[in-house]
């Protein structure tokens, strides 16, 4: 994402990545105004030639709505936005739909100015700049889970087991090599050489998994991690534990995974930490807070209310030097997130 222009009452920005439409779906919302490059059928275009219709022209224009309805699927190339135009050569107070993808050039506004957590979204994003998706494969003995990591989430791709076939057969090794081979020319197919991939899991399996991988010409980077279990669990304790760093860095789904992670072990051994609105708003208040953790959305909850007191929370941790860090859901440590009511604040001391 690039930030192409910024005023009192919004930013004009680039979509560089389909990473970016996540940070464009919490922004825009019932009262913010989005414009972009977009068509319309000019009806008086539409013309009787020779005893035929012809039917209208769909020009290019900059078009602006008032938006009613965002709708964004996590993993997809598109971000429809949905209102009613108010700016454009012809049919204003029309309904019109945006579909944004990678490449668009958007300005996104609100009457009175863009809200403080929409602009530190802005600005996390354009500090995170464009980081790259990667591979991730959980490989047992029976059973390779398939993976891509990308900014806001983790996404299933495939997932393949042996159904006990290796288990008691007489040839186990020979139908294990011949299931890893399977699954590695599947692995080869999804994932361009130019990604980098994390291998992980407990035992040797993945080691012999690898070397399939290279063996049919994969000339991805790969990094092979230990894990103490197995599963999908793994996957988050690569994330959560740093095994994967020399892959994914500073990406920021890792430091969203690392923060709840943290706040989970200091609740599970009553260190300094709160959850739950009024929790986090006494602390916040006391200056105690160091890194709030919160769902994106609840910042931008429709109860007014609601809203008004996160607004207070995140300036008052803003004024102590502390750090706030809007989470996506898309992942099994922000489903831990939500468990908790959406919010775990990392403290200085404890509250109590």
């Amino acid at each position: 994402m690039r930030q192409l222009k910024a005023s009192d009452e919004g930013v004009r920005l680039r979509i560089d990545h389909a990473d970016d439409l996540w940070t464009l779906a919490q922004i825009c919302r019932v009262g913010s105004n989005l414009g972009m490059l977009s068509h319309r059928r000019d009806s008086t275009t539409g013309t009787q030639e020779g005893g035929r219709a012809k039917s209208a022209e769909r020009k290019p224009m900059w078009i602006e709505i008032q938006v009613s309805e965002c709708s964004f699927q996590a993993f997809t190339d598109n971000l429809r936005v949905h209102g009613v135009i108010s700016e454009a050569k012809i049919d204003i107070g029309s309904h019109h739909t945006h579909i944004v993808a990678s490449g668009d050039e958007v300005e996104i506004s609100f009457e009175g100015g863009l809200p403080e957590v929409d602009r530190e979204l802005v600005k996390s994003a354009l500090a995170a700049g464009t980081q790259p998706k990667a591979g991730l494969v959980v490989v047992e003995s029976d059973e390779v889970l398939i993976f891509e990591v990308s900014g806001h989430g983790i996404r299933d791709l495939s997932s393949f087991s042996m159904r006990g076939g290796g288990k008691r057969a007489d040839d186990s090794t020979g139908v294990r090599r011949s299931f890893f081979e399977r699954v590695s020319r599947e692995t080869k197919m999804v994932f361009p050489d130019q990604m980098p991939l994390v291998i992980c899991g407990p035992g040797m399996a993945r080691e012999q998994f690898e070397g399939m991988l290279r063996a049919i010409g994969a000339e991805n980077q790969i990094l092979n991690a230990a894990t103490s279990i197995g599963g999908r669990a793994a996957a988050n304790e690569v994330l959560a534990g740093g095994a994967a760093d020399a892959v994914l860095g500073e990406h920021e789904l890792v430091r969203q995974v690392r923060a709840i992670e943290d706040g989970l072990t200091r609740i599970s051994t009553n260190g300094a930490v709160s959850y739950g609105l009024n929790a986090i708003e006494e602390a916040s208040e006391q200056g105690a807070v160091e890194v709030l953790i919160v769902e994106a959305s609840l910042l931008r909850s429709d109860d007014r209310s609601i809203r008004s007191r996160w607004d207070g929370i995140t300036s008052a941790v803003a004024t102590n030097r502390g750090e706030v860090i809007q989470a996506s859901v898309d992942h099994d440590a922000g489903q831990q997130l939500l468990g908790m009511g959406g919010a775990i604040a990392l403290l200085r001391w404890k509250v109590d």
